[in-house]
């Protein structure tokens, strides 16, 4: 594949901490791909919030930032380094694991990487969904013609959609009223920060949501089930259910551990044998 002379600077984010004995080769691999990109001529802009790694050695990039892997944090340095020397910005999200997907699809959602031009690589967007989704993972299975388990989806979308519009309502009635730009901003941000405010109990409504599309699927599914949480580390929250009250227990754990509160409960094929190809 030839060097892309388009991009001049590219930003890798890391894992963060992670339980020692397990999952060094995160640190391993994005050391490697610093090392590669510099000695390609690209300027490396490395965001880890574990400083107890090799890669945020102070010569491993250009600008290191051994901050909170949150989009709010990123995001400002992107803002920072974005327009810091000419030429393209790409972001590389595939070095620091589900920490650095789930951080990269929500600076997505945000609308960051649009607003500074920001290009995905590695794996884009769509891919990254395609194979966090369980919903549209197993569509892409589906069309290819490749039979999964029986399964079904549990979340809270309708409760999240109508949540959001409403917020996004008031903000809007802000925005046309006719007070002035000052008050606008007081009053918008006091919604954003009620909004924050009023998580916990959202996650709650969201969680018994869940729970109940989840207990209806059991009547289809039946016992043994698995349960897998979306877009969590190495299938945290998850389990196998023997009985009902393990059944419960497990939703209400995935449930809250994924951040899209949403696991697929899928009938148990115990006993087969497992084939695993990572590509």
């Amino acid at each position: 594949m030839p060097k892309r002379t388009d991009i001049s600077t590219i930003l890798i984010i890391g894992a963060g901490p992670i339980v020692i004995g397990q999952a060094c080769e995160f640190d391993y691999s994005g050391t490697q791909a610093c090392k590669a990109l510099r000695a390609e001529g690209y300027r490396i802009v490395l965001v880890n919030s574990n400083p107890a790694t090799i890669m945020t050695d102070p010569d491993m990039a250009d600008r290191t930032y051994v901050e909170p892997i949150t989009p709010e944090i990123v995001a400002k340095i992107i803002e920072k380094e974005r327009y810091a020397v000419p030429g393209g910005f790409a972001l590389l999200p595939t070095m620091g694991g589900q920490t650095a997907l789930n951080c990269a699809l929500s600076l997505k959602r945000m609308g960051v990487l649009d607003k500074f031009e920001i290009e995905m690589i590695g794996a884009n967007a769509e891919a990254i969904d395609k194979a966090e989704d369980r919903e549209l993972f197993r569509e892409a299975m589906k069309r290819i013609g490749l039979e999964t388990p029986r399964s079904r989806l549990a979340n809270a979308s309708d409760l999240k959609s109508a949540d959001k519009a409403r917020r996004n309502a008031e903000i809007a009635q802000i925005e046309t009223c006719g007070l002035g730009a000052e008050e606008k901003q007081k009053a918008i941000a006091d919604i954003r920060r009620r909004w924050e405010a009023d998580e916990p109990e959202r996650k709650r409504r969201y969680i018994s949501k869940g729970l109940t599309e989840a207990l209806e699927a059991l009547e289809e599914i039946g016992l043994p089930a698995i349960i897998r949480p979306s877009f969590t580390l190495a299938g945290t929250g998850g389990g196998i259910a023997y009985n009902k009250a393990e059944f419960i227990d497990i939703i209400e754990r995935g449930l809250d551990a994924s951040p899209t509160t949403e696991v697929l409960i899928e009938e148990s094929v115990l006993g087969w044998k497992e084939y695993e190809m990572e590509v």
